[in-house]
């Protein structure tokens, strides 16, 4: 008999991913810095016909014929790519990059790594209402992804260097190693385990110095002291997260309305993007005729400083919202190339700060300052248009290094998720995925098979027979149906000693049977080849073996001496783990309506 032991990884595997790690870092820290210069390329070259790497807003041309028209051009250019090229050019690049891991083991080609951020230059510099750090996401992790293939790494090793990618990636474009990190375990990883996060940690530890000698070595946004108000007006902060959260749910559904709405119209589908384009040039030169300063094109990085400032007022930023807005929808909705963070960072923003100027208006002794709401509504509606509620968080305050503000951009976050969580159950990074048949959910919690030993599930009382019993003998037993073997599927084969020698199923024995074997062993009939259980595993890594070995059952014994029984792990007993969760859940509610209906003198 031959004892099936378990499989591990060797340890120089994880080392092997960590040095692969480093090497993604390194690149998709140059990615980014190239994606910066060719965006700024792209911007001068449309927008001022000049050769500079700059990056500056197209609004500054005062050429009506180019802030109307050039978007529309890169539209056209993008889809000639999505037609030529790949389809991938297209969207805002996470959920592919989400459809990559769940779908496609984690292969990206290698064309998008050069197609997508070269699209998003495009995009971006022509005047789309985009950052580049959705575009990043996918161009890294396609980094990640085409390192794995080459090092022939599994599947699951893939899917680590592809969010090691995807995060170092976005580390590179705005410095927030933590925040992209926790973006990677919630989006991409859907696991916090030492084999994905040690290379993870290390790809973005290494993408942040070359953020920090590349770019800048400062915070994204640099506000200073923000005064948050005292604590009872922490209680202004969960009517903001309300509000924020359902803004959350208008965009989001708002933004697949208008995409429902290009695929409804007849209209090649990659003339789509120049459409989308048009509309961006019509609202961003029509904008500053209302309000003077209003700039819509670009990710609007300079903007969003200034509102964490103070710098605009109400009029100002209620166009500024609505404006970005409308034409950040309809651009992605049209299947234009380009980043969701930095357009939903200047909506949320604007939200905040006319929340908090409202306030203002009507309060004059308030204390919390309106931009405290600006930065509150950055990650409050991060938070509920993509459900990274805990990255939100934290990319609010690692952007802008202002740490005292974790409290109420936390409190505003949570309630935005909780009122989104009511109202949704997709997001703006997953409805696309529920429409590809793709279910993600945003909830996590541990793997109940891999918390409960199999000593807490297991039949400590299997049925034995005798390596001598012949196949007609046991025939017998079942037919008289005693209690003892008809309870199971199998039974354990042992010596005069009660050691384990075998296993014999009732298909074993029914396959005898026809064949006419009645007096075979059980043995014989049977398998003598074990693959087996230890009481003090987990029921997950149990019935890991029982699906690599194509078994149902599986004998427990003591690890120190594997042939010594001490129980018998089935189907049922695995199912059992799961049973017990279900009823912690289900017994709380049963106990809560039971305290309801219960008279109140109803004895014991």
């Amino acid at each position: 008999m031959s004892i099936e032991y378990e499989h591990r990884t060797p340890r120089f595997r994880l080392i092997r991913i960590s040095l692969l790690a480093v090497v993604i870092g390194i690149l998709a820290g140059i990615a980014a810095e190239l994606l910066d210069q060719l965006i700024g390329l792209v911007t001068n070259v449309a927008f001022y016909q000049r050769i500079s790497t700059e990056l500056i807003s197209p609004l500054g041309s005062q050429s009506p014929l180019l802030l109307i028209f050039v978007p529309a051009l890169g539209g056209l250019i993008i889809g000639v790519m999505a037609k030529y090229g790949t389809p991938l050019v297209r969207g805002h690049g996470i959920p592919e990059a989400m459809e990559a891991v769940l779908e496609k083991q984690s292969r990206i080609a290698p064309r998008v790594a050069l197609l997508k951020p070269l699209s998003a230059a495009i995009s971006i510099g022509s005047g789309q209402p985009f950052g580049a750090e959705g575009p990043i996401i996918q161009t890294g992790g396609a980094i990640g992804s085409l390192l794995g293939q080459m090092f022939r790494t599994t599947a699951a090793e893939r899917k680590v260097l592809l969010a090691c990618g995807a995060a170092a990636g976005l580390t590179a474009i705005f410095g927030t190693p933590i925040a992209a990190m926790i973006f990677a375990v919630e989006i991409l990883l859907f696991e916090f385990r030492a084999r994905s996060f040690i290379p993870l940690a290390i790809a973005n530890v290494v993408a942040a110095e070359m953020h920090i000698a590349l770019i800048s070595g400062q915070p994204v946004f640099a506000v200073g002291a923000i005064n948050f108000g005292t604590p009872p007006e922490l209680i202004l902060f969960l009517g903001f997260g309300i509000i924020a959260g359902l803004t959350s749910t208008a965009i989001t559904r708002s933004l697949y309305w208008i995409e429902d709405q290009f695929h409804r119209a007849r209209i090649n589908t990659y003339l789509w993007p120049a459409l989308g384009g048009l509309f961006v040039g019509v609202v961003g030169y029509l904008a500053p005729t209302l309000v003077t300063g209003v700039d819509i094109y670009g990710p609007g990085y300079k903007l969003i400083d200034g509102i964490l400032h103070g710098n605009y007022l109400l009029n100002f930023l209620i166009v500024l919202f609505l404006a970005k807005a409308a034409v950040w929808l309809v651009s992605v909705g049209s299947g234009t190339s380009g980043g969701t963070l930095a357009p939903i960072f200047m909506i949320g923003a604007a939200l905040g700060g006319i929340y908090g100027l409202v306030l203002q208006a009507i309060f004059p002794g308030l204390n919390a300052a309106p931009v405290a709401f600006a930065m509150a509504g950055m990650a409050a509606l991060f938070g509920g248009t993509t459900r990274a509620t805990f990255a939100s968080v934290i990319f609010a305050f690692e952007m802008t290094h202002s740490y005292e503000s974790i409290l109420p951009v936390l409190f505003a976050t949570v309630v935005t998720d909780a009122v989104v969580n009511r109202l949704t159950q997709t997001s703006l990074l997953t409805e696309q995925l529920r429409r590809a048949g793709i279910l993600i959910s945003h909830e996590y919690e541990a793997d109940a098979l891999a918390t409960v030993p199999v000593s807490a599930v297991m039949t400590a009382d299997p049925v034995l027979v005798s390596c001598e019993a012949t196949v007609h003998e046991v025939m017998q037993r079942i037919d008289a149906s005693e209690p003892a073997m008809i309870r199971h599927q199998a039974m354990l084969i042992v010596n005069t000693e009660n050691r384990l020698q075998g296993i014999v199923t009732r298909g074993d024995l029914l396959k005898a049977l026809r064949d006419g074997w009645t007096q075979q062993t059980v043995l014989e009939a049977g398998n003598a080849d074990v693959t087996v259980s230890y009481p003090d595993e987990s029921v997950r890594e149990a019935l890991t073996r029982m699906l690599q070995r194509d078994v149902g059952r599986l004998p427990v014994v003591a690890r120190d001496d594997p042939k010594r029984i001490v129980g018998y792990l089935s189907r049922g007993n695995v199912m059992s783990a799961h049973l017990k969760r279900l009823s912690e859940e289900s017994d709380v509610q049963a106990g809560w309506l039971q305290d309801r209906i219960r008279p109140p003198f109803s004895g014991r």
